[in-house]
């Protein structure tokens, strides 16, 4: 698990169950900014963004456009001054001063820019330069780590295979020298079925080479397997989850088998659980709710919505909660599970989830409440911000983005700044 993704979850998780947190061993950790305006004009959120910067603006994007809201130009300008030069995103930087050999590139950061940036429909420029920035990093393996150079991972991977699916690339012409591809490498990451964590997929083989099951590698690879994106919406099949046996397998099939393995963890409690930090109870397992609700996004989006109304019924139960510490980034993850599933995510458990995302950032340009049975969006509202608007791409278009199926929560994950 990441630094961006354990630290914020094991906080907000003490202050939902009222315990408090395990001890960790010492890492840098994200924690709340001084004040509002110590933060960058147009960023969401108030915690310091060090982290997760670009990630967090990148996700409410996502989840606004699924929403029909259009963010303000404001905010869009300060993603897209984050992008460097080569085409690079940090995890966050001080735009102020260009890009240089000690910022740190960021290849989830990057890929869920891109993600945001296409499904706005502004900025092609930055998409495209975002792109042959990933294409330059890939591994031998056909994934990506991290950052540029580290040894790929499941979680990485599948954001950025998400990444250049939604920007239009072909995917399996991403390969390198000796045929390997952004699927091979997800490939690499799965176990096979047969054994309680069949089907899963691992972070990354240890250094012995042993696959260890991880359901936020898995519930991410699953969508990355599949070409898509983080805001992916709900596949019109359903189907019962089943665990291919055997080699040479599809990698369709390797992502059922992810969902398999997803539909059967939780299928107990509804929620997956936060691996235990070191010195932490083995018997006393902590709610990971983000990853729960991506895993609520893989299997809509893999055919197995019925098997995530658990887990859905549960987020909402913590919606009010969770969302409301966990900031623009928890709250978009909300969005998109209601999405996926077909939920109203401006009555997800009671709580409007629309507007507690748009309110962690300047005031939306435009906004469309469809309706429940519609195919089709109401017309926008002004809010008579038209120095804020993104111009008439969406006002033209917002009868086609109300069906469109958009990507999936891929965490940021620094395996080498683990907690």
């Amino acid at each position: 698990m990441s630094v961006r993704r354990r630290a914020a979850a094991l906080a907000i998780t003490a202050v939902l169950c009222g315990a408090a947190a395990p001890v960790a061993v010492a890492a840098p950790s994200p924690s709340p900014s001084p004040s509002a305006p110590d933060l960058p004009d147009g960023l969401y959120g108030t915690k310091d963004p060090t982290y997760d910067g670009v990630w967090r603006q990148s996700l409410a994007f996502l989840a606004q456009k699924v929403e029909l809201v259009t963010p303000a130009t404001r905010s869009v300008d300060w993603l897209v001054g984050q992008q460097c030069a080569s085409g690079a995103f940090a995890s966050y930087r001080d735009a102020s001063r260009p890009c240089d050999a000690k910022t740190v590139a960021d290849t989830n950061a990057t890929a869920a820019a891109v993600q945001a940036m296409v499904e706005l429909g502004v900025h092609r420029e930055v998409v495209d330069n975002g792109v042959s920035w990933l294409k330059s990093v890939q591994n031998k393996d056909g994934g990506w780590g991290y950052n540029p150079g580290s040894p790929s991972d499941a979680n990485s991977t599948a954001v950025v295979t998400g990444a250049l699916g939604r920007a239009g690339v072909p995917l399996a012409d991403v390969t390198k020298a000796d045929g390997k591809t952004p699927y091979t490498a997800l490939q690499s990451f799965a176990l096979p079925c047969g054994g309680e964590d069949g089907g899963a997929f691992a972070y990354q083989p240890d250094k012995d080479g042993k696959l260890t099951a991880n359901a936020d590698a898995t519930a991410a690879a699953v969508i990355g397997a599949m070409g898509k994106g983080m805001a992916a919406g709900n596949a019109n099949a359903v189907k019962a989850p089943a665990c291919h046996e055997g080699t040479g397998l599809t990698v369709e099939q390797t992502a059922q088998n992810g969902a398999y393995y997803l539909a059967k963890t939780l299928a107990g409690s509804g929620h997956l659980d936060l691996p235990p930090m070191p010195g932490a109870e083995e018997s006393d397992p902590q709610p990971d709710f983000g990853n729960t609700a991506d895993a609520v996004v893989a299997l809509a989006a893999s055919g197995h919505k019925d098997k995530a109304a658990g887990a859905v019924a549960y987020l909402k139960k913590h919606a009010q909660g969770w969302a409301k510490e966990g900031g623009p980034a928890a709250t978009a993850q909300l969005v998109l599970a209601a999405h996926a599933t077909g939920g109203d995510a401006r009555d997800f458990g009671g709580v409007d989830l629309v507007r507690q995302l748009n309110a962690t950032g300047p005031a939306p340009a435009a906004t469309a409440v469809p309706s429940p049975a519609a195919t089709a969006p109401s017309t926008p509202e002004d809010d008579g911000s038209d120095d804020e608007s993104l111009g008439i791409w969406w006002i033209v278009g917002i009868g086609l983005a109300f069906g469109a199926g958009i990507g999936f929560l891929l965490s940021g994950r620094r395996k080498n700044q683990q907690l």
